[in-house]
Order: structure tokens, then sequence, then C-alpha cells
């Protein structure tokens, strides 16, 4: 079974009304200063700078989408969340987290040791990402760094498969070659953990930088970023339905001084479970 699919596919599949928008030119690249990367930065410049995808989410079949009532909560952080108490992040009822691991080939986030123990000790489900920056060196050579400093698997029921940060404009390269080096990050990152990386996008960035790519919808869970109310996020072109959603970034969460984003799993505690042991 496809890792994309594993621990969702009973639970969420939704259909797309509409074709893709049609991609528009992309900044030349980031704007973010090398360590400044986090999940969500440039989920607003990207959402302005491209144009946006209007289709909807369109449930064919009832009971195909997970109630939110059975959607897990979590949330993401790095160091710009400073010191956390995981103790009363567990008991205020999170589920899972995303932490911070790094940027490039040269930078880890401060933070991440403490977070990354704190919330194993603490019994949140956790996985480590990566805040891509492609104009600077091979998929490879940051999928390399990124296993070695915090993006490592083992079945130990918490932790969950590293993620890939895509996000904060195009980098001044082709649909064509962005495709090129996900894929590289991709399957260097799978050579050397066994799993399968989790995706984080738009359906703006993806849908502009990648061509609407369906290349991956096989391979990745996809994280959306879509910060809405609405019942479900839209999703990038090529992917059926997301596994996680970052629905808001002015979240709050007891043991956490300040705002927090708040993420979302289309799935329950078993499913959860079963995508971080990577089991059926």
């Amino acid at each position: 079974m496809a890792a994309a699919v594993l621990g969702t596919s009973a639970i969420l599949a939704p259909v797309l009304a509409a074709g893709p928008a049609a991609a528009q030119p992309a900044p030349a690249s980031s704007s973010i200063p090398l360590g400044d990367g986090y999940l969500g930065v440039g989920y607003l410049q990207d959402k302005t700078a491209f144009k946006p995808d209007t289709r909807q989410l369109r449930l064919d079949a009832e009971g195909l989408a997970a109630p939110l009532a059975a959607q897990l909560p979590g949330i993401d952080v790095s160091h710009y969340q400073g010191s956390i108490n995981w103790s009363s992040v567990k008991s205020a009822g999170i589920q899972f987290a995303y932490i911070k691991a790094t940027e490039s080939t040269t930078y880890k986030d401060p933070t991440f040791s403490t977070n990354y123990l704190g919330a194993y000790n603490a019994k949140v489900v956790r996985g480590a990402y990566h805040f891509a920056r492609p104009n600077l060196s091979s998929g490879a050579a940051q999928a390399t760094y990124f296993a070695a400093n915090g993006g490592a698997w083992s079945r130990d029921n918490l932790t969950l498969p590293g993620m890939l940060d895509l996000e904060g404009g195009c980098y001044s390269m082709s649909t064509t070659s962005m495709r090129s080096w996900i894929l590289d990050f991709y399957n260097t990152y799978k050579a050397k953990t066994g799993r399968d990386v989790v995706l984080y996008t738009s359906a703006s960035w993806w849908n502009t930088c990648t061509g609407s790519w369906t290349g991956m919808s096989a391979k990745s869970p996809l994280f959306a970023a879509h910060w809405t109310t609405a019942a479900n996020p839209t999703i990038p072109a090529g992917f059926p339905y997301w596994t996680f959603w970052q629905y808001t970034d002015s979240g709050s969460v007891s043991g956490i001084s300040g705002a927090v984003d708040r993420d979302r799993f289309s799935g329950g505690s078993d499913r959860l479970l079963a995508l971080a042991n990577n089991t059926p």
C-alpha cells in the first residue's frame, strides 16, 4: 500500500470539481533569510503571488470524509515558539506535532533536539520537518542532511515520517527542475530512512511551481496548507485527499506562549499510529 494512502484511504477521498487553475509567473526566489523558514512562513506570499486555485472539494459518496470530531488535533513548531511545556501540550489534547529540524545543508533549528525529546517524553506523536531551499543545493544533499540531523525514523509508536516544507516562491526554477528536485529529495530520503517523505505545500505553490504535477500523489502523504474556517482545505492538483492540514497560524495551546500553527490529521488515533509505524 502506498504511504500516501496509509492511514487515510478509508477516511477521506474527495475529488475536485473543476480543472486546475492556470499558473502565472512566480517570484524569482524566496526572500526568506536562511534559518528563518518555518511551516507557513511563505503561505501568504504564495497565495498572493500566484493565481489562486478556486476549485472546491466535493464529496461524491456520503460518509467518505472524517467528521471534524474524528480528526486529531496537532501543532507544528520551531524556535519561534520559544520554550514549550510538552506535558501541558499533551494535557491540552494535542495528539501530534511536526517540529522544524533543518534548512538547506547548514542550518539546524536550535530548539529541535529539546522539542523532539520533550514531545517524545510527553507521548506526543511527532515528526521532524525540513524547510526546502531548492536554489542552494540538490534535493539529495538536503535530504541527506535532514536524515542525519533529526529526520531519521524508527518504529517506536511516536515517530512520524519526515516532512518536506515547500513554499515561499519557486526559487527561479522551472516546473521541470522543481519536479526533479523534489523527486531527488524523496528518493534519497526514502533510501536512507525507508519512509516516504510527507509533503507540506499549498495549492497555489504546488500548482504554480510544479505545474500541477501528479507524480507524487501515490508516494507522499499530503500536508495541506490552507488557513480557513471551511470544513476541508483546498488541496493541490494531483492529490486525491489530504492527510494533514494546517488550518490556521494563530492558534493557542496550553504550554506554548503566543500563537502557534494548528493542524489536523484526517483520521483517528489508530490511523495516526499506523502512519507512524508504517503498518496497515
